[in-house]
C-alpha cells in the first residue's frame, strides 16, 4: 500500500539546551564520583524518559530536602531552588551540588540584589513552577510579588511605585513577556528591569524557529513533558504563530494520529529538556505512516556550553 507523501519540517534550535545538558552531566559525574545513590531535589530537568534513565543508573528523586540522608549527595535541579535549600543542607553538612542553570542564577542574582538596594520585585512567571519558586526564595516571603498575565498588571499593589524592579522567569513566551513588561513600564515608568532580558536564548531560539514553520505547515508536534514550560510554550507560539493544529507529546506513543488525516506539512520540534534520541523515535514513527521528506528549518546555531562545578571536574576530566 503506497504511503501518503509528507513533508516535515524539522525545526532548529531543538532539543537539548546547554543548561539541560550540563545538568544532566552533572547527576551522571555525581554518580561516577561518589556511586549510587545520588539524591536529586526536584526532576533535574522535566522530561520522563532523561529522568528514569538517570534513575536507572542510581539516581534518586525527591521533592524536598528532609527526603535525603545526610551521608549522600544531593543536587539541585536545573530550575533552581530557594535560599533556605542550600543553607539547609550545608547545616546538615551535606556534600550539595548545584545544577541550577546559570542562565537561572542570573535572575537569582538579580533579586538579591535589587532588594539588598531596597526595592520591591514583581516577577513575571508561572506560580508553583519551580523556576519560579526558586527565584522568588532568593528574597524574604513577601518581598516578591508574582504576576502571570497583563491583566494581573492594573491589580498590583506594591509599596512604593518608585522603588520597583522586575525579573521574569527563564521559560516564558517571548510575545506575552513583551506585553507584560510593557504595561508594567506604563503603569511605574520608574521600574527597573535587566540589561538582558531574562528570558533564556534557547527559549527564545526554539520560539523563533516554531514561529518560522507554523505558517507553512497543517499540524505541529511539540516533543516535551506537560510540566515542562518552555515545551508548553512551543505550543502556544505554534497555535497564536499560524498552526492551530499543534499538539504536545512526550514520545512517539502519544502522537494523536487523527489530528494528523489529511496533513501534507508537519512540523516538529522539541522542548530544551527532549533528548534528540524521542525526536529521531518520533520521525520514525512517522515514516511508518507517511512518505516522509526532511526540510530542515534552521533559524539559529547554538554553540553556548556552560561550565561543570569545581566539585566535579576532576570525575568529569577522568570520564
Amino acid at each position: 500500500m503506497t504511503k501518503p507523501p509528507l513533508t516535515l519540517h524539522l525545526a532548529a534550535p531543538r532539543g537539548f539546551c546547554a543548561g539541560v545538558d550540563r545538568a544532566i552531566k552533572i547527576v551522571e559525574l555525581a554518580l561516577k564520583k561518589w556511586g549510587a545513590p545520588v539524591y536529586v531535589r526536584h526532576e533535574i530537568v522535566h522530561n520522563r524518559y532523561v529522568v528514569d534513565g538517570l534513575r536507572a543508573k542510581g539516581a534518586v528523586f525527591v521533592e524536598e530536602l528532609d527526603e535525603c540522608p545526610n551521608d549522600r549527595p544531593v543536587i539541585f535541579s536545573a530550575h533552581g531552588v530557594p535560599k533556605s535549600v542550600p543553607e539547609e543542607a550545608a547545616r546538615r553538612n551535606m556534600i550539595a551540588v548545584d545544577a541550577t542553570c546559570p542562565l537561572v542564577t542570573k535572575v537569582h542574582l538579580e533579586t538579591q540584589r535589587h532588594h539588598e538596594q531596597g526595592r520591591q520585585l514583581i516577577m513575571i512567571g508561572h506560580a508553583g513552577h519551580p523556576e519560579t519558586v526558586g527565584t522568588m526564595g532568593q528574597a524574604p516571603e513577601g518581598a516578591v510579588l508574582l504576576i502571570e498575565t497583563v491583566e494581573d498588571v492594573a491589580t498590583l499593589q506594591v509599596a512604593d511605585p518608585d522603588r520597583l524592579a522586575y525579573v521574569t522567569q527563564t521559560t516564558l513566551s517571548v510575545d506575552d513577556t513583551a506585553e507584560i513588561v510593557a504595561a508594567l513600564q506604563a503603569r511605574f515608568p520608574g521600574i527597573e528591569g535587566p540589561a538582558r532580558e531574562d528570558i533564556c536564548y534557547a527559549t527564545t531560539n526554539r520560539q523563533a524557529a516554531v514561529k518560522a514553520i507554523a505558517p507553512k505547515i497543517d499540524a505541529l508536534i511539540v516533543i516535551g513533558a506537560p510540566n515542562s514550560s518552555n515545551s508548553l510554550r512551543l505550543v502556544e507560539v505554534g497555535r497564536t504563530g499560524g498552526c492551530p493544529n499543534a499538539q504536545l507529546v512526550q514520545r512517539a506513543g502519544d502522537i494523536d494520529w487523527a489530528a494528523l488525516e489529511g496533513a501534507r506539512d508537519v512540523g516538529l520540534t522539541a522542548g530544551a529538556s527532549a533528548p534528540e534520541a524521542l525526536v529521531n523515535e518520533v520521525i520514525d514513527a512517522l515514516r511508518d505512516c507517511f512518505d516522509v521528506t526532511v526540510e530542515l528549518v534552521e533559524t539559529a546555531v547554538e554553540r553556548i556550553e556552560f561550565k561543570i562545578p569545581k566539585a566535579l571536574r576532576e570525575a568529569e576530566e577522568a570520564a
